[in-house]
């Protein structure tokens, strides 16, 4: 019944359907302006570096990385990854993730607080993500043998501490939203400057970048949900019979 109760039904269930949607959409804006060359006939990776080298930054290596959309900046590292459609790719969709990746080596750059905020939880925010749900069904169990009450037995205290964990994840979404809204942003001023791309294909960049941003809307929405669930299952406790 945990796993199939009301709440799923009425909670989760719509904020994964609204997670497909979003990457639905960002799969068709990307594979469509990815079609579309840029007039310039610049690559991501020369997109990339030509941005990084105009903002300053020049110990940021930008590097070819397997997939699809898999395209990232890792601050641990200082290394910018691009997929090869983004990397080798001479496309509006192309040349818009470039910049929205350089955006992040940025935001690190200048010290984002956000970023380095999110950067900081990421260890705390792993451990949670594999014991929550450990944590929570060890409590489940304990808490059929016992029969809980809120408070008083030691099956609750379990699940609220797999609660608390889960709870993490929920708050790295949170602040991966300014982070990415804020890369986007940056992105598409950069580009808006003219050097790289016309007004029209700035046009297609956006509707790239904005249906990528939605999938982490989905994301946070999905996670607030689940997190809303459980306190509801859990929260208020069990009285003895």
């Amino acid at each position: 019944m945990f796993w199939f109760d009301r709440y799923y039904l009425i909670l989760v269930l719509p904020t994964v359907l609204l997670a497909l949607g979003a990457q639905a959409l960002v799969n068709s804006t990307y594979n469509r302006y990815s079609r579309v060359p840029v007039q310039r006939g610049i690559s991501g990776r020369e997109v990339a570096e030509m941005i990084l080298n105009a903002a300053g930054i020049f110990d940021v290596p930008v590097q070819m990385v397997q997939g699809t959309l898999t395209d990232h900046y890792d601050p641990s590292a200082k290394v910018l990854r691009l997929s090869e459609n983004v990397y080798n790719g001479r496309s509006i969709a192309a040349v818009g993730v470039a910049a929205h990746e350089c955006g992040h080596a940025i935001q690190h750059q200048q010290g984002y607080a956000p970023l380095q905020i999110r950067n900081a939880i990421i260890p705390a925010t792993r451990i949670g993500s594999r014991l929550s749900m450990p944590l929570i069904i060890l409590g489940i169990i304990v808490s059929g043998a016992t029969n809980y009450t809120r408070g008083t037995d030691f099956g609750w205290y379990v699940i609220m501490a797999g609660i608390a964990l889960f709870s993490l994840s929920v708050i790295f979404q949170l602040l991966t939203l300014p982070v990415e809204f804020n890369a986007s942003r940056r992105a598409l001023q950069i580009l808006g400057g003219g050097m790289y791309l016309s007004h029209d294909e700035l046009s297609g960049a956006r509707k790239v970048l904005t249906a990528a941003a939605l999938t982490y809307v989905a994301a946070l929405a999905q996670s607030l949900a689940s997190l809303l669930r459980l306190l509801l299952i859990f929260g208020g406790g069990r009285r003895r019979d």
